[in-house]
């Protein structure tokens, strides 16, 4: 889980009164933070990746002040104007390296300034957000720079190395580009997010100062921020705008929520002209009384569900048959109304005596439809397939090498190996066969487990969908044995279906087919692609097939299930 160190003086500064430290545990215990230390000074907390915002001593103590009952309701955000020359052009140079940009001017409450703490603070939190959301700065980078010595507008562009210079933060004297790039350690590390052919991504103001060099570094002569600065400019650049976005508003929140005022900058782009609102804009949710009353397993009276709901920082309305909630901006984690109502529950508390068994006259047993699966999973055993059993989760190197598009890509990823959902099992053989390059060959993998695929009917826009596939690779693998295999599988269960050719992802055109049955597809193979086996090593063809188990279920329904003698408990029978 990602992991921040920070100052307890900071964190309960504010807290008033502040809470005994067993309180203090106890309710950090109860959230998605792991006090993991505490000695002096030093806090060290972990949290789940879709809590970033509590690895800020100030996005941590916003928290706590509900959660204690100090405070509630939405986090008030003052809104400040930019004059009219205050925005920001982005040509369209830069799109083939890193097409997004936001901005955020934020300005200091009057008779105060940024001090120490909150520079050394928001420094710290850049670059958490640089790890985690920004996947290593590879999706999205962040900058802070002191707005007062800024003219206004900035540009952003792509620019020839030749003959441009740059100071580097923390140093005086310019160096050329080219060397920058082929010296600096930061530029060893990002510079190829934002340099290409000879030219690299430059931030300039109207004076053609340059800022920074994104996604490296900033400029040590328009780029440092020191503590007394009372404006500043917040930037991200990114490959997504909703990602950019994100990433700022979580950079932002620290100032925030510390009483500075904020405004975005009107980014004028090659696609239009975006106006950021979604940096700072509430975000809109419900939760209706049968959704939290399904998660928690009792009904809470709606007297209850509100003052929690004000506890988790947000702005509440009571509807017909739920409520209306209104949460801060950088809570990107908030996907739908189960998220909402979790934060009802943790805050609540889950207590031991709320626990209940359903009821039932019968012990438990499996349902006819994992009857089916361990089938299925016998019959491929059976074959000598050895099973697999691979994570729901996915890396974006593997969806893009075998040309699966449609796989879901999450939210808040804690790394690019975990970066998207299998929308198919082959991902998985794929990755399993890469895995086994020093094993001879023939390799014969099989697997049953979930995947993900897109609905838009379902809330969180995608259904769990059950699979099984195999793989073979070796000598004189091809489309006929992957065909045999799943004519036999489907003849195991008294069907057989209709063959039609199909344009497959990962597969050679004209080797791959779909199995049809009653007008739904219940199985695909094919021989893998030779691009995808290059990219993964193999040395040999390979060919894969899978089916749809629940599409394939229904349309057997009780004509699946065994009917020779013996038991049928599955605790004393074999599947």
């Amino acid at each position: 889980m990602p992991r921040a160190f920070l100052s307890a003086s900071r964190l309960l500064d504010g807290l008033d009164p502040v809470p005994p430290k067993a309180e203090l545990e106890e309710t950090l215990f109860l959230s998605k933070v792991e006090l993991e230390s505490w000695e002096g000074d030093a806090l060290t907390v972990s949290v789940t990746p879709d809590r970033l915002d509590l690895l800020s001593e100030t996005g941590l103590r916003s928290y706590l002040e509900g959660a204690l009952g100090r405070t509630g309701g939405l986090p008030v955000v003052h809104d400040y104007t930019l004059a009219p020359g205050e925005f920001l052009e982005a040509t369209a140079r830069v799109a083939p390296l890193r097409p997004e940009i936001a901005g955020l001017v934020v300005h200091a409450p009057v008779g105060s300034a940024l001090d120490a703490g909150l520079l050394e603070e928001a420094v710290r939190f850049q670059e958490l957000l640089h790890a985690t959301v920004g996947y290593d700065r590879r999706l999205a980078s962040l900058g802070i720079y002191p707005a007062s010595s800024i003219k206004f507008p900035l540009r952003y562009d792509r620019e020839p190395m030749e003959g441009l210079d740059f100071v580097p933060l923390e140093e005086e004297t310019p160096v050329p580009a080219p060397k920058f790039f082929a010296e600096h350690p930061l530029a060893a590390r990002y510079g190829a997010y934002g340099m290409e052919a000879g030219e690299c991504l430059t931030l300039r103001d109207a004076n053609g100062t340059v800022l920074s060099l994104p996604p490296v570094l900033n400029s040590g002569v328009a780029g440092r921020v020191r503590a007394g600065d009372r404006r500043l400019l917040l930037e991200a650049t990114g490959t997504r705008r909703a990602r950019v976005e994100e990433a700022l508003s979580l950079l932002a929140m620290p100032f925030l929520l510390r009483g500075w005022s904020a405004a975005p900058l009107r980014v004028k782009a090659s696609d239009g002209v975006h106006h950021g609102e979604a940096v700072l804009a509430p975000r809109q949710l419900s939760l209706s009384d049968e959704t939290l009353g399904a998660l928690s397993g009792f009904d809470i009276p709606p007297e209850e569900v509100e003052p929690l709901l004000a506890r988790a920082r947000y702005a509440v309305r009571r509807t017909s048959d739920g409520w209306l909630v209104a949460a801060p901006a950088w809570r990107a984690d908030l996907l739908g109304a189960v998220d909402v109502a979790e934060d009802v529950l943790l805050l609540r508390g889950v207590r031991t005596d709320e626990g209940r068994l359903p009821p039932s006259s019968t012990e438990g047993r499996r349902r006819p439809e994992a009857r089916f699966r361990a089938r299925i999973g016998a019959h491929l055993l059976g074959l000598g397939f050895t099973a697999l059993h691979s994570p729901v989760l996915t890396s974006e190197e593997l969806v893009a090498r075998v040309g699966r598009t449609q796989s879901l890509e999450l939210t808040n990823p804690v790394s690019a190996e975990l970066a998207r959902t299998r929308d198919c099992l082959l991902l998985s053989l794929v990755a399993a066969l890469g895995a086994n390059l020093r094993h001879g060959y023939p390799q014969r993998f099989s697997e049953l487990g979930p995947v993900l695929v897109r609905d838009p009917a379902s809330e969180s826009g995608a259904r769990t969908s059950e699979h099984a596939a195999f793989l073979v690779a070796g000598e004189g693998a091809g489309f006929a044995e992957a065909a045999a295999i799943l004519e036999y599988l489907l003849r195991r269960l008294s069907v057989a279906g209709v063959r039609e050719p199909a344009e497959l992802p990962g597969t050679i055109p004209g080797r791959a087919a779909r199995v049809m049955l009653a007008g739904e597809t219940v199985a695909e193979l094919g021989e893998l692609h030779p691009s995808v086996l290059e990219a993964t090593g193999a040395l040999v063809p390979a060919v894969w097939g899978e089916l749809h188990l629940d599409v394939l279920y229904p349309l057997l329904g009780p004509a699946v299930e065994p009917t020779s003698a013996g038991p049928t408990d599955p605790r004393r029978a074999s599947p």
